[in-house]
Order: C-alpha cells, then structure tokens, then sequence
C-alpha cells in the first residue's frame, strides 16, 4: 500500500507497510499546546491517513517533554476578544478533531507521557486504548482560567463516568498516572521507556483481528455512549462551550494566567 507522511508542522503522522498510522503532536515548545494550525494539522492528518489503503490502527503520541498540555492560552486569549462567529469556529473545529479521532472506525491507541491537561485529555478519552508513563500528569482545568471543558466532557463521560467527571473538571486538581488508570481514562500504566513497545504490543493484538469486525464492534460499542451525539446536540455544546471563552470571567481567567497571579475569584487574592 502507499505509504503517506508528514515530516514537518504542528502535527506529523505516517504510515506503515503494516497500514498502521502515526500521529505525533509537534509544537515541542509549547508542551504541544493546541492552537487553530495544530487542530488543523490533526485534521490534516485524519483526512490523509483516512485515504491511505488497509488502514489498520492509528497511534498518537507528543514530540518533546509532554504529551498535550492543553489549550495555548494566548491563542485561546486572541480567539476570545474576536467575533462571536470566530469562537464558534475555533469551538467546532477543535470538537470536530476530537470527535473524529473518537469515531474512527478503527483502533486508536495514546502513547501519553509528561503533561495531559485539558483538551490532551480529551483526546486520550477518544482513543481505544491508552498507555501513560509512570510519570505521567493529568488535569481536567479549564475551570481555573474561567472556561469550560464542554466539547470533550461527552469523551470524557464515556472514559471516566459522570462521577469522576464531578470531580476533577470541577475541582481542577492534577492527578497522576495511577489514578488516571484507576479511573479508566488510562488502561495501562509503565516506565516511560517502555511506552513504544507496550504501544506495540496492542497494535501486534490489533492487527490479529478483523478489521470489518474491529470497525462494527466499535460502532456498536458507540451507539450507546455518551459521545455519540446528533447534530444539535453538538451545536448546543459547542455554542456554550464558544460563549464561555468570551465571558468576563474567561478573560479575568486568561489574565490572571498571563500575569501569573490569582484570578480575582480565588481566596488567595485576599
């Protein structure tokens, strides 16, 4: 089969002669922060991995010290004071990324080390399978800078359940690999330098199976999660989530990041 790549960007990916995909987030500097180019560039990578032939399993991992560090708040702070449509749109497509990434109808394992904050974990939540470091660090914080986690809760709900939900994107607090995996937001949990061959392992499982019967197994598994949602419901939540960012409270939170300083609702303020 042809093989597809990319080499160079926010996002790189690859594909094997075994038809198995590679996504690499690449903003290294930025702890792979997501931003409009880097959720274009997986979208980018969705589409040409999805025309690539005998498509098997896709893995996703983060060049540098971090897995996904969440949203990059000055881009996040630019979004915030533009149009009303232009949050919608910045709202959608990354919804639109993550959603695709949990519909795929096929395996999608996370190779997750360092930072997972944020949008990083709704991304793990969308895949099948996920394998963190030991080291590992997650949060659910987008409550501390006055947004919501809106469009990745439905991923989030399926991963975690409602009552792990209540907890961590309500508190914000970090939690670690251990408990990421007692949860179930992580399967398996092992010493960063064994993170690519666990990875291998469950694609040497995956490939041992039928993909049509991988591709219905999944769908049917989806057809009644939290996630599998119509277009209005989408709608609803990518609407609420585009609003939040441009509320007063948003842009006092984005501030108090960029200041370093307590956000005028803590009690450290006082």
């Amino acid at each position: 089969m042809p093989v597809t790549s990319r080499t160079t960007g926010p996002v790189l990916w690859s594909v094997d002669a075994r038809g198995v995909a590679t996504v690499v987030l690449n903003r290294p500097e930025v702890g792979n922060a997501y931003d409009g180019e880097l959720i274009q560039g997986l979208h980018d990578a969705l589409d040409a991995i999805g025309h690539a032939t005998g498509l098997r399993a896709v893995v996703i991992k983060g060049n540098g010290k971090h897995f996904q560090a969440g949203a990059d708040l000055k881009w996040i702070d630019a979004v915030r004071t533009a149009s009303a449509e232009t949050s919608i749109r910045a709202s959608r497509a990354t919804a639109d990324a993550v959603q695709r990434l949990n519909l795929a109808p096929l395996p999608t394992i996370a190779l997750v080390h360092g930072a997972c904050f944020g949008g990083g974990t709704g991304l793990v939540a969308a895949c099948d399978v996920v394998i963190a470091a030991d080291t590992a660090v997650f949060s659910i914080a987008e409550v501390r800078w006055g947004l919501t986690a809106a469009i990745i809760i439905p991923q989030l709900n399926d991963a975690i359940g409602v009552r792990m939900m209540r907890r961590y994107a309500l508190t914000g607090e970090r939690f670690d690999a251990t408990e990421a995996c007692r949860m179930g937001l992580v399967h398996r949990v092992v010493p960063h330098g064994e993170l690519g061959a666990e990875g291998e392992r469950i694609v040497s499982h995956v490939l041992e199976n039928g993909p049509a019967a991988v591709a219905e197994t999944k769908r049917q598994i989806l057809a009644s999660a939290w996630s599998h949602l119509d277009e209005a419901a989408w709608t609803s939540i990518v609407e609420g989530h585009a609003a939040m960012r441009q509320s007063a409270e948003a842009a006092e939170g984005l501030a108090s990041f960029a200041e370093k300083r307590a956000a005028n609702w803590s009690p450290r303020r006082s």
